[in-house]
């Protein structure tokens, strides 16, 4: 069985270039933002000091400095060990220039269960200029198995982020992305999911064909995503949980670019069955196939808008990629972008009213963010070789890849930097999850 003209064409597009080898995935953070919050986490009382993997005090730490809005102060620069506000020195902090503390303990239970205590304290209301005020600005407990004292962790670090900032933390979801592995001519493709920071890496599926566009539904239950494994692409669905998997689409020709509605009922989707390249919406319970676009355009990368109404795709009906908007209650469409000659791969915020997309400009091709109202358009990367661009489920950053497989983290506003650099290769076509809870 051979790929057509088309299909040739298409995969060409997602894929870009050969790459390679398994990827272990580490957060780095390249760029952090001026005026960052002082924070200190204290290493919770009942966990050795040792980097396990586990250890809470060293992933909050990691998370809140990695958010590049948080200045953590280091361990060896601690005075004092404290695990809750009655046993803090809250004058010792002030003079660290240290603004707030993350404390706590871990306990065992017995039978593989611990119980987690955690405060956030506030270092002003505990001085004596703060006096008649509760320094405990959040403190929840928890009682789990050990073996979730990780997610844990990321946990407490969601809730001090946004208590914080006043924003909903993102430490908690996962990632997906596509590695390859080459041998000789031969290469081995795996589609992968891991936590946010690239830790607890999973495969979800190994195969020696082509696997494109992971897409995550929105409450992170299920991966949606392109296989060529049968010799033709065919988009399947898979629980996370269970690994269970549906076939959901196998038409004639192309199948691609799976996008879930935002109540995760739908799949926005890509397939040539009528000849060109068309947007078309399946209902994943009943089956039904709406067909969205029509004509002799290539129209691909579907994504909804947050009402679940409309539907932003890249199309070449102008002459060139550019993004519109497909109003599903009329079929109406308007055209978003006009500021370069090429816009393709857009993902609306969570308000509604702006979009990441990839953007060609005089560097090449870059993430850029668009305000739909003004239609303004600001540079986030510089490199000239990105793609994939991904938002995160609170809209404040976009996870993306480049043609080094390397993939990239960007604040929407530009002033925080991260890189994902595979350890032993290259990884691409990244996909951020919803919030898990």
């Amino acid at each position: 069985m051979f790929l057509s003209n088309l299909e040739r064409k298409f995969l060409f597009i997602f894929l870009l270039m050969p790459f390679q080898v398994q990827a272990i995935l580490n957060l780095e953070l390249t760029q952090g933002m001026v005026g960052a919050l002082p924070i200190a986490v204290v290493p919770f009382e009942g966990q050795s000091r040792v980097d396990d993997g586990n250890n809470i005090a060293k992933v909050v730490s990691a998370d809140l400095q990695n958010s590049g809005r948080f200045n953590v102060l280091p361990v060896s620069l601690m005075k004092q060990f404290p695990t809750n506000k009655e046993n803090t020195d809250f004058n010792q902090w002030k003079n660290s220039s240290v603004d707030n503390l993350v404390v706590g303990k871990v306990q065992s239970l017995g039978q593989g269960r611990v119980r987690v205590e955690f405060s956030l304290l506030d270092v002003f209301k505990g001085t004596e200029n703060g006096a008649n005020q509760n320094p405990i600005a959040l403190t929840q407990t928890w009682e789990i198995n050990s073996k979730d004292l990780r997610r844990i962790a990321h946990r407490i670090s969601d809730l001090v982020y946004e208590k914080m900032i006043g924003q909903r933390g993102i430490f908690s979801t996962r990632i997906a992305y596509v590695t390859v592995q080459s041998r000789g001519e031969n290469k081995n493709y795996k589609l992968e999911i891991a936590d946010a920071d690239g830790y607890n890496p999973q495969p979800i599926l190994i195969s020696p064909e082509p696997i494109m566009s992971p897409a995550w539904s929105h409450r992170g239950r299920k991966v949606a995503y392109v296989s060529f494994e049968n010799k033709r692409a065919t988009i399947y669905v898979t629980e996370v949980a269970t690994g269970q998997r549906e076939k959901v689409s196998s038409y004639p020709g192309i199948n691609g670019a799976p996008a879930w509605s935002p109540d995760d009922s739908k799949l926005a989707l890509v397939l040539s069955k009528s000849g060109f390249p068309k947007i078309y919406i399946l209902d994943l319970k009943t089956k039904a196939l709406q067909q969205v676009t029509t004509g002799s355009s290539i129209d691909t990368e579907p994504s909804w808008f947050p009402d679940g109404k409309s539907l932003v795709f890249t199309s070449d009906r102008s002459g060139g990629p550019q993004i519109y908007r497909v109003y599903l209650t009329d079929g109406r469409i308007e055209r978003l972008t006009y500021s370069g000659p090429y816009n393709a791969r857009a993902s609306v915020t969570p308000e509604g009213n702006k979009m990441i997309m990839l953007h060609r400009a005089e560097e090449g091709y870059t993430i850029a963010f668009a305000d739909l109202n003004s239609g303004s358009v600001q540079l986030l990367s510089r490199s000239g070789r990105d793609e994939s661009p991904s938002l995160a489920p609170n809209g404040s950053m976009v996870l993306f890849g480049n043609e080094y497989g390397v993939l990239g983290i960007i604040s929407t506003d530009g002033r925080v930097q991260l890189r994902l650099p595979a350890r032993e290769g290259e990884v691409r076509s990244p996909a951020w999850s919803g919030f898990l809870s």
